[in-house]
């Protein structure tokens, strides 16, 4: 405990003691976020960007997590992966896991840990407290919270000495959840890659080569709805392939179908979707094409993008690559999206849950024609490459680790 007398100087540098010492050595960061695996999504993604970010200024990122397909894009970035099990959620694994991060961040120096996920958050917690060491946290979901074990659970993500939250809907969220001091407490959107997400950058063939991929041939003149998103149900491709069943009777061969995303083990659900596009005969519309590594050119072989989730949406990274490669978005007015996406400027907002109204915002894009969706599409990556470019969300963050470790020289 501190006296009353002490100073705020004297007491950040009593908490934060081994900061000075690395700031002193001429080392701002050196960063260790702390993240479950490293395969396919938004915070696998932003790891690797302010890993990139640190290694651009001059720092050491680390990044401990069970590793991945994306461990190629880490090293690509400057990162350097400490592979440990942080995906586990066995208590003696996530206590051992507290030691193992302490003893790591002790040999590389650590001054900051940042982690991004709940229960590898609270072994992070543990190593940064015993360490005296910054901690920051990055809250990238609306956790579920309905029992006091869940709260308790979920609360590790609130206990950084500052917490990011990934939009200002989840920003207003952290705060009544866990009634935290507001100033603790900074809203940073996820930010999108400008030149990977550009289409002048995608060749024809590319294109071509992703389309026949759909089973399409050249002469193939349905639109293509793309819905990327790991295939759980709160992300709503039931709700879709239902919306699509009532929509073939209207627009009968009007649509290719592409539901984009990792199942990560959830056969049943799978299966669920099998016998929904069975029952509606769509098997000849809607394909289930599993984990895409270039969903840039996805979306470029694309007319449209679909976002239906039936829960909110922290922030929805989707949606805003989508905008940024110059497609219109439909999704449920829910979450991140509402602050993402302008009805009827850049895209659709509908009901979530809702097949009838989904249904009839796709049958509205596809009757407004190709000039009227390209001119959305231009209204949505203006806004979007304004608003959500990488670089800003590097920035802040850095600027959010400035304001623990000291002003930069």
């Amino acid at each position: 405990m501190f006296s009353r007398g002490i100073s705020r100087t004297a007491a950040r540098e009593a908490r934060f003691g081994s900061v000075t010492k690395s700031l002193q050595e001429g080392h701002m960061y050196r960063v260790l976020q702390v993240t479950p695996e490293l395969n396919a999504g938004g915070v696998e993604r932003t790891t690797i960007e302010l890993a990139e970010a640190i290694s651009r200024a001059g720092g050491l990122a680390l990044v401990a997590s069970a590793g991945g397909r994306l461990e190629g894009d880490l090293k690509a970035a400057g990162g350097e992966l400490i592979r440990l099990p942080m995906h586990t959620k066995n208590p003696i694994e996530v206590a051992l896991n507290a030691r193992r991060l302490s003893h790591e961040a002790k040999l590389h120096r650590v001054n900051l840990i940042h982690a991004r996920s709940r229960m590898p958050g609270w072994s992070a917690y543990w190593a940064a407290r015993e360490l005296k060491l910054p901690f920051v946290t990055t809250y990238h979901g609306i956790y579920n919270a309905r029992s006091a074990p869940k709260r308790w659970y979920n609360s590790v993500m609130a206990k950084g000495d500052i917490v990011i939250a990934n939009s200002e809907f989840t920003r207003q969220h952290v705060i009544a959840e866990h009634k935290i001091d507001p100033a603790r407490v900074v809203a940073i959107p996820r930010g999108v890659d400008l030149e990977r997400f550009d289409r002048s950058r995608i060749s024809v063939d590319e294109i071509t080569t992703m389309r026949a991929s759909w089973g399409m041939t050249a002469d193939d003149k349905r639109l293509v709805l793309i819905a990327p998103a790991r295939l759980t149900r709160w992300k709503g491709q039931l709700v879709l392939i239902e919306a699509l069943a009532q929509l073939q009777k209207r627009k009968p061969n009007a649509l290719r179908v592409i539901l984009a995303g990792d199942a990560q083990g959830r056969m049943t659900y799978v299966q669920d979707l099998n016998d929904a596009i069975e029952r509606a005969s769509l098997r000849e519309s809607v394909a289930l094409v599993g984990h895409l590594g270039h969903i840039n050119v996805a979306f470029a072989a694309a007319d449209f993008a679909v976002f239906p989730v039936i829960e909110p949406e922290a922030f929805g990274r989707g949606a805003v690559e989508a905008q940024v490669m110059g497609l219109p978005v439909i999704a449920s007015k829910l979450g991140g999206y509402t602050e993402t996406v302008v009805d009827g400027e850049t895209g659709l907002l509908v009901a979530h849950n809702d097949a009838s109204a989904l249904a009839a915002a796709i049958e509205r894009l596809i009757e407004a024609g190709a000039p009227a969706r390209a001119a959305m599409g231009q209204k949505g990556k203006d806004r979007a490459c304004l608003l959500y470019a990488k670089t800003a969300l590097q920035s802040s963050t850095l600027k959010v680790y400035d304001r623990l470790l000291g002003e930069r020289p």
